[in-house]
């Protein structure tokens, strides 16, 4: 399968709405449950968004092996519109990397998202290295994820805007601002910049003055028109809407969130199981959120207007 977007237009794509990245669906004894996480592509993408990032970091990734991975990306890019961007994962070593990019384009990915790599620790040019042997590898549209081991400078970014034609993104999992600042304002429409911060919404409003356009939101695997509301708000600079939203539900959400290390991703899954779309447990190393703790958001989710 090939896909219909070129890199040019990828990136045009995602700038202009607000992305996600589809939790994986697991049954109880943590296989990949396909037709569910079919079923869901299918729901999230009848919502108008920028783009859907499979197996992504929301999406357990790192918990996935390569050849679920594939199969992952496959039914989402299957499942979803034409005109729905699926975007899928590469990671871990150069090597797996390519791998992963060329598993993608078999799948029918329209984009690839590049994770840092796997533990080691690398310098700056290790790093440049790196993405350009992936955008060499891949004709598809690539997006780099800074954050943890992999955070790119604004030099670094530069010299692959130049080296990598294929390169279209740079989603920000850091929130330096001065690093921001400097790398949109030297590449500004040469890349699409997408906040991604854990809960981005915390983040979307202030992002917005960086040239930070569009931004990844786990809640909209459960709450889309909550979601949607709030990417609407953030974009008209209705400080009085996001506030509001904010206080209602993002902020005690992100109280839930912080309790423990992984509950960025479980607190999703329990989104999806309080808002009737269950999609299974976490897969270890990540655990579940306890019942109180469910029960603690489903109240928080159902205290919100028209829920």
């Amino acid at each position: 399968m090939t896909t219909s977007y070129t890199p040019a237009d990828l990136r045009t794509r995602l700038g202009s709405g607000l992305l996600s990245f589809p939790v994986t669906h697991f049954k109880s004894d943590l296989s990949f449950d396909e037709d569910a996480y079919r079923e869901n592509i299918v729901r999230l993408a009848k919502y108008d968004v920028g783009g859907l990032f499979a197996a992504g970091g929301t999406g357990e990734f790192f918990s996935l092996t390569a050849a679920e991975v594939e199969r992952v990306v496959a039914a989402a890019a299957d499942s979803a519109p034409d005109d729905t961007p699926i975007l899928a994962p590469a990671g871990y070593g150069t090597a797996a990397a390519i791998e992963h990019a060329a598993a993608a384009e078999r799948a029918g990915a329209d984009g690839i998202l590049l994770f840092p790599p796997y533990l080691t620790e690398a310098n700056q040019e290790g790093l440049a290295r790196h993405v350009e042997a992936v955008c060499r590898a891949t004709s598809l549209g690539v997006v780099i994820y800074s954050r943890a081991n992999a955070v790119y400078s604004a030099d670094t970014v530069a010299r692959l805007a130049d080296s990598c034609p294929n390169l279209i993104g740079y989603k920000d999992g850091v929130g330096d601002i001065d690093t921001m600042t400097r790398i949109y304002a030297r590449l500004r429409e040469r890349l699409t910049f997408i906040g991604g911060l854990p809960t981005a919404e915390t983040f979307a409003l202030p992002y917005l003055e960086l040239g930070v356009t569009t931004y990844s939101s786990a809640i909209f695997n459960f709450l889309p028109e909550f979601a949607l509301d709030f990417y609407t708000a953030v974009r008209a600079r209705n400080h009085d809407a996001v506030t509001r939203m904010l206080t209602d539900f993002v902020l005690p959400y992100t109280e839930i969130r912080n309790r423990q290390a992984g509950y960025a991703v479980s607190i999703v899954k329990a989104g999806m199981t309080a808002t009737g779309h269950p999609a299974g447990p976490v897969r270890p190393p990540l655990t579940d959120l306890t019942e109180a703790e469910l029960a603690e958001l489903t109240t928080l989710i159902h205290e919100l207007p028209g829920v």
